[in-house]
């Protein structure tokens, strides 16, 4: 399979796809009305394929896959082991869906692969000193139990009426909105979460343990400290605040909970033969793995660029980090000295 119709490898045998970065043209000036719609439903796009996915997904497990609202006034050990088991299930099929399909089965051996290099197996870093294995524990100790914890919270709280819900045939316009917008307020939150836990202490604390995947795959995506999945899932608390359906909590956990797989293939595409594949969009977030200084956000608003973080994949962008990473030292070195 053939990479190089696409993008480059250097010396090292890393890849670059060809195609910078960039951002959609929504948040722009001046306004282009049309191109942002067709941004919304083109594939790839706002929704296709992957935001379709994750809101199909959640709305399917609010419907058919969630205890009745008056279990969870007193819920029973059943039925959060349930939905621990439940957030699980879809964990280990979609993330082991990517891991099987590009490391295990290796279809495209390092074909559109960032670092040509797999995943460690004898290193000091992680548990056992195996990288899919440390993640894998992570994930499931911490972030699924953290995210099932946010979501019996919530529904703690709307069965015993604590949180008033809206009807979806009473507000049906509000309602679709709020829908369709969780993937904008994920990607803010994440965005700000993201720049929070970047600062020192906090980075100390917890985000180092998500750094330590400079060479991620798709299991590092959830492999985080629990204060960190603390400050990750509570994306759904937002709706606490606001005319509230316990869907929207739904979907933004599980947008949360799913999502980081496709960031974090250490793939560009997904290839199904020479010239068909599917973009996983990964090339953004595997550059702020490699750098740390860069691409916080995940690529749809662009708040990056607006900061001075963005990295395009350019050798431009490459100079530019570095000198706003030298004036960064410089000034720090400044504050110390005085």
């Amino acid at each position: 399979m053939d990479d190089s119709k696409f993008g480059t490898r250097d010396a090292r045998g890393h890849y670059s796809p060809r195609k910078l970065i960039t951002y959609p043209p929504v948040f722009v000036w001046p306004l282009q009305p049309l191109a942002a719609l067709r941004w919304v439903f083109k594939l790839p796009g706002y929704l296709l394929p992957w935001n379709a996915f994750y809101l199909i997904s959640g709305a399917i497990v609010w419907y058919f896959l969630s205890p009745p609202l008056d279990q969870m006034a007193n819920p029973s050990l059943i039925w959060i082991a349930f939905i621990f088991l439940r957030n699980s299930a879809m964990v280990a099929a979609y993330f082991g869906a990517f891991h099987v399909r590009l490391y295990v089965q290796r279809k495209q051996d390092t074909a559109f692969k960032f670092n040509p290099r797999w995943p460690a197996t004898k290193s000091k870093r992680f548990i056992l000193g195996n990288q899919n294995i440390d993640n894998i524990i992570l994930t499931f100790a911490s972030g699924v139990t953290v995210w099932t914890a946010f979501e019996v919270g919530i529904l703690w709280l709307v069965a015993n009426q604590y949180v008033s819900v809206i009807s979806p045939a009473a507000h049906p316009v509000y309602f679709a909105a709020m829908i369709l917008t969780v993937p904008l307020w994920r990607a803010l939150h994440f965005y700000l979460v993201h720049r929070l836990i970047h600062w020192g202490p906090l980075y100390r604390l917890a985000h180092r343990i998500h750094h330590k995947n400079t060479n991620p795959g798709p299991w590092s995506g959830l492999a985080m400290h629990p204060v960190e999945h603390i400050f990750y899932f509570s994306c759904a608390a937002i709706y606490l605040v606001l005319p509230f359906h316990p869907i929207f909590a739904i979907l933004s956990l599980i947008h949360a909970g799913l999502s980081p797989a496709t960031g974090h293939t250490g793939f560009e595409r997904i290839a199904l033969d020479d010239d068909r594949g599917v973009d996983t969009n990964g090339y953004l977030h595997y550059l702020h793995h490699k750098f740390f200084e860069c691409n916080y956000g995940d690529g749809i608003l662009p708040l990056d660029k607006w900061f001075g973080t963005f990295h395009d994949g350019s050798p431009a962008a490459q100079e530019r980090m570095r000198e706003r990473l030298k004036e960064k030292s410089l000034a720090r070195n400044a504050r110390s000295g005085a």
